[in-house]
């Protein structure tokens, strides 16, 4: 877990590039915290697209996978 120290000055450094890239005039604190809380929000947001996305991969290869024993089994077991 990273230490406080760390968080701040990652939130510093994101919290100034939003703030500049949003054009929004704010004073040293108010830039940390909005950057932590970017930061919150971000990795939430992250989490949830990863994770739906791994849903997903596997929902792909589920059918995928039920599609190939389909082939297997008309093209080798059911024969007329």
């Amino acid at each position: 877990m990273p230490s406080f120290v760390f968080l701040m000055i990652i939130g510093a450094a994101a919290g100034f590039i939003a703030t500049r890239t949003m054009k929004l005039q704010t004073d040293i604190p108010t830039t940390v915290v909005i950057g932590m809380g970017g930061a919150l929000v971000g990795g939430f947001l992250l989490r949830f697209l990863v994770a739906m996305t791994g849903w997903l991969a596997g929902l792909v290869g589920a059918v995928l996978g039920a599609m190939a024993l389909i082939w297997l089994w008309k093209t080798y077991i059911s024969k007329p």
